[in-house]
């Protein structure tokens, strides 16, 4: 087994699992959205922060970085229970096309996993849905959790795709609308700093996994 996991949250600043090769590229009729909850990492469960899942929007390009995991069995074993753990909140794989920026039209990876959330509050504890952009800056503003604070995922998350050469405007907007929040518009402080390693959950079960053909690829929260 080998596989691709394809970071378009935190994984693209901090993927917590060995792997052999990292990528930069995009996936096709995807946008991110800070529409689901997290009441463990950077929230709780009375005041939950916002995360980013992927929601399906034709003609839409979301970048990120996939990262390939292969050779030794032991160490794809580790690296997907440990991304099953991470993304217990996402409750949906989706397998998609994943693009390199040199040839935008053919795809270089099929078959690549992307974890996201299913839209439907009923369904999904973890989906808030969408809200209006005030609302959304003043809960990222002011969430808190065991790996910090909410607001500095989405600041990571906004250096990190201006690190790549492809930032999000929507991330952008957001961020700018929390640093209204906290008084703080300018430039992104650049000593901000995150957890060198985000804690599994423990007693979550494993999401089933079945055989999959040519490589595989995932995302994180």
């Amino acid at each position: 087994m080998v596989f691709w996991v394809f970071g378009y949250g935190s994984l693209v600043w901090n993927p917590g699992f060995e792997f052999d090769e990292k990528i930069k590229g995009f996936i096709k009729n995807y946008k991110r959205v800070f529409d689901l909850a997290c009441i463990d990492h950077r929230g709780t469960p009375d005041h939950p922060a916002r995360t980013c899942t992927l929601e399906e929007a034709e003609g839409s390009i979301c970048w990120g970085v996939a990262y390939c995991v292969s050779g030794d069995p032991e160490k794809e074993r580790a690296a997907m229970e440990y991304l099953e753990r991470r993304e217990c909140e996402y409750d949906k794989k989706t397998l998609v096309d994943f693009y390199k920026e040199e040839d935008m039209s053919q795809p270089t990876l099929q078959g690549v996993i992307v974890f996201t959330s299913t839209p439907d509050k009923i369904s999904n504890k973890y989906y808030l849905g969408p809200a209006p952009l005030e609302d959304m800056a003043r809960q990222i503003a002011t969430a808190f959790g065991p790996c910090g604070n909410n607001r500095d995922y989405l600041f990571l998350l906004e250096k990190a795709l201006f690190d790549i050469g492809h930032e999000d405007d929507h991330i952008i907007e957001l961020a700018n609308e929390v640093r209204k929040v906290l008084g703080t518009v300018g430039k992104i402080d650049k000593k901000l700093v995150g957890p060198s390693h985000i804690p599994l959950k423990d007693n979550v079960p494993s999401l089933i996994l079945r055989p999959l053909q040519g490589a595989i690829a995932t995302d994180s929260s």
